[in-house]
């Protein structure tokens, strides 16, 4: 009975290491890419350096991300859950979203490689063809989106006062954010990103009557 057990389980759970190994040498490569395109860029990042970064030859990077742009598409996605995240813990009402937007900074500014990686991307993706372009666009509309929406929900609820135009708000805010984050990694040492967005903030939640 208990060799049957063995050989039922045996072969699950030796699957089930090789998967977690696998997943632990995706992240792992993932991390070295966004170092990659952090420093390089990302049409400049040589996909065989970033093999040999995380000690693999080019044919064991490649059984893992077949070309350098799977590797950008998996660095994005996973950046998809983390604003989905964002916006589901935070996006709910107007006070609660801009107090959110200075958590995420704050996270920011302890990972400078990959807030770097994304704001090469950003503007690489601006060139024609580039593999990101569709997904950056994407991404600026929605968050313009949620932000006017989460604006016309307070002018709706009375919160706000009612001649306040969310997709300006928004504009603004975005704005707000890209123009901090660029300051920051031009001079981090010396920038305060974090204590910048946080005193914006303030000031428009009391302009907003939300302070408190």
């Amino acid at each position: 009975m208990t060799e049957l057990s063995e050989q039922k389980t045996g072969p699950a759970e030796k699957r089930q290491r090789r998967s977690r190994k696998g997943e632990t040498r995706r992240a792992e490569i993932l991390t070295a890419a966004m170092r990659r395109f952090a420093e390089d860029g990302y049409q400049n990042a040589a996909i065989a350096a970033i093999a040999r970064d995380v000690g693999l030859s080019l044919p064991g990077l490649l059984h893992h991300f077949p070309t350098k742009v799977d590797l950008l598409l998996a660095i994005l996605a996973k950046r998809d859950l983390d604003s989905a995240d964002f916006i589901g813990l935070h996006g709910s009402d107007l006070r609660g979203l801009l107090k959110g937007m200075v958590t995420v900074f704050r996270r920011n500014a302890d990972m400078i490689e990959v807030v770097r990686a994304f704001a090469i991307l950003n503007a690489e993706s601006l060139m024609k063809d580039h593999p990101a372009k569709a997904w950056f666009l994407d991404r600026a509309t929605e968050l313009q989106d949620n932000f006017a929406s989460t604006f016309e929900r307070a002018v709706a609820d009375r919160s706000i006062d009612g001649g306040i135009d969310g997709k300006a708000m928004a504009a603004e805010l975005i704005a707000v954010m890209d123009g901090l984050q660029m300051l920051w990694l031009r001079d981090p040492d010396r920038f305060d990103m974090v204590g910048g967005l946080e005193a914006y903030v303030g000031r428009l939640l009391a302009s907003l009557g939300l302070e408190g």
